[in-house]
């Protein structure tokens, strides 16, 4: 695990056995929010337990991630409001929603909050004036349906984006900012569109920062296969209604996926690219080291054992369903 303080002593309840809020949903880490696909905790994770330290984890409750929130309405707002969550970063760019004020797109982008939640929303695109949905990635990259190399190469562009220093919203640094925050910080949920690349690539981010597994992390990247179950076929038939992909159901298909080799190839190229993980938020994102210590300090926890950690590895068999 990466070097720091010790984490704080903080009482983690223990994993219920796990229930499902859908036949492949498992709870933790997903939530029920009706009307808003993919949302799950990004806590509970394992981390390689350390002599001095004994076993931590990522501290729940603080992370969540998600697809867009068009379609919430009450209850689902009742429930995001039990969840605590104070603000909600938005990586989307101008253009993917502002079609839907206009009312010139009906798939879902919007930048209007759900009424009756009153979290504030952080407009923190990762692209100023372009479309990165999935119908616009593909026509912009069109070997990202060929596989997890195009998936890699797509992610550079993503990550170069968040670090420009011509974005002055600083997406990844404003984020991480709020999660080394020198008080302790107050839930957030993070999403794009479809809450799986952009999205997915900063969570990453946090969970290398905290010293979680690649394996694990390209775990929890995966799981946007049953977070976006509900919403696949919606998507597929976008994507080949439109001209990068008409017509072609098996690319659309892997459009929508999330798999473990495409993350695992992306923290290869970072590593290979930037050095570390910390090596890009720092000399790129420009964190400083003292905000990633404090981030560590607020998001590692101690548990007892293994009990205290989602059982990943059981999830892991439902993709495989």
């Amino acid at each position: 695990m990466p070097g720091g303080p010790s984490p704080a002593p903080l009482q983690v309840h223990p994993v219920h056995p796990v229930h499902l809020i859908h036949p492949v949903h498992p709870s933790p880490p997903f939530v029920n929010v009706p009307g808003l696909a993919n949302l799950r905790d990004v806590g509970g994770y394992p981390i390689a337990a350390q002599p001095e330290q004994g076993q931590t984890a990522v501290r729940r409750g603080i992370l969540f991630r998600s697809a867009e929130l068009s379609k919430v309405e009450e209850p689902g707002v009742a429930a995001l409001r039990d969840l605590k969550i104070t603000h909600v970063f938005d990586l989307r760019s101008v253009k993917e929603f502002s079609h839907a004020n206009a009312g010139e797109n009906s798939h879902g982008h919007t930048d209007r909050m759900p009424a009756g939640w009153d979290a504030e929303r952080v407009f923190v695109p990762v692209f100023l004036d372009q479309d990165y949905s999935p119908a616009a990635m593909a026509m912009r990259f069109k070997s990202y349906s060929d596989g997890p190399e195009g998936f890699v190469r797509a992610y550079s562009t993503i990550l170069a984006a968040a670090a420009s220093r011509n974005n002055s919203y600083e997406p990844f640094r404003t984020i991480l900012n709020h999660l080394g925050s020198p008080t302790p910080p107050s839930p957030i949920l993070v999403h794009c569109t479809a809450g799986k690349d952009r999205t997915g690539l900063l969570c990453a981010l946090v969970l290398a920062l905290l010293g979680v597994s690649d394996e694990i992390i390209a775990h929890e990247y995966s799981l946007t296969e049953l977070g976006l179950a509900s919403r696949k076929e919606e998507i597929v038939q976008q994507l080949i209604r439109g001209e990068a992909l008409f017509g072609d159901r098996l690319r659309a298909e892997r459009m929508v996926s999330a798999s473990k080799e495409t993350m695992m190839g992306t923290l290869a190229m970072v590593r290979e690219k930037y050095g570390s993980v910390e090596r890009y938020v720092v000399d790129q994102c420009r964190v400083s080291p003292e905000t990633i210590q404090q981030l560590r300090k607020n998001l590692i926890v101690n548990v007892s054992d293994a009990s205290g950690t989602i059982d990943w590895r059981s999830h892991a068999r439902l993709i495989r369903l």
